[in-house]
């Protein structure tokens, strides 16, 4: 065997309803439970050439949100593999204070991520519109009797303001959607993208904060793009 893959940890009487659920690798192994004091981590053999695979992704989501749906787990990230049962024990024995503590805090939550663009064109606009000097060199720019030392200052005046708007559009993003949330985290955004946050959500307040962000994208309007994804496995509030 080529070592254990652990899918989660949570209490040792967690209810585990296993029966029926596929591993990760498509083995006929079904997923077991390796048992220390008050925890449990949930694994099964691990494949060999481990690759995240689409049928293997869902394999490894399918178990946690099984375990989700009855209460607190630390989930672990896809590709996760310990040398075998023993080292899992031994994880769960140096680390059973700290587990205990998360699960705790994780208890009846799931996790929300919001990433946020803009259109660029629209944010543009506004710059010029709020800067006397960024239309008087975008006008020397545009009509070429500006100079190369314009076209720089241009650039970085309008980098400057769109990276100052972007800021403050972030925090009160972020401000008006924490008061339904336990907490949140900031992750850098990719792409486009102005912002990438994770709230962690009481599961019975995840109607109203999904309700809460559709009106939220609502009321910034066409020229941003909201993407809210959840109820997911609170993966960025577990580490």
């Amino acid at each position: 065997m080529s070592g254990v893959y652990v899918y989660a940890v949570t209490r040792s009487d967690h209810p585990l309803r296993l029966d029926g659920l596929r591993t990760v690798g498509g083995r006929d192994d079904p997923p077991r439970v390796v048992v220390h004091g008050p925890l449990a981590a949930v694994v099964s053999p691990a494949p060999p050439g481990l690759r995240p695979k689409r049928r293997d992704l869902a394999a490894h989501q399918e178990l946690q949100e099984r375990l989700m749906a009855d209460g607190s787990v630390l989930p672990m990230r896809f590709g996760l593999v310990a040398p075998d049962d023993t080292a899992v024990r031994t994880a769960l024995e140096e680390h059973g204070q700290d587990y205990a503590r998360r699960l705790g805090e994780l208890h009846g939550t799931a996790e929300f991520n919001l990433k946020a663009a803009r259109d660029q064109d629209d944010l543009l606009r506004e710059v010029l519109g709020a800067s006397e000097e960024a239309r008087r060199l975008n006008q020397c720019t545009r009509d070429g009797t500006g100079s190369h030392e314009d076209r720089l200052a241009l650039g970085e005046l309008v980098a400057r303001q769109v990276d100052a708007r972007q800021r403050r559009q972030a925090e009160e993003i972020v401000g008006r959607l924490s008061g339904l949330a336990r907490s949140s985290v900031l992750a850098d955004p990719a792409n486009d993208d102005f912002l990438n946050v994770s709230f962690l959500v009481e599961r019975a307040r995840a109607e109203e904060f999904t309700t809460a962000g559709r009106r939220m994208a609502h009321d910034y309007g066409d020229a941003y793009d909201f993407r809210l994804r959840g109820p997911l496995p609170p993966y960025s509030f577990a580490a």
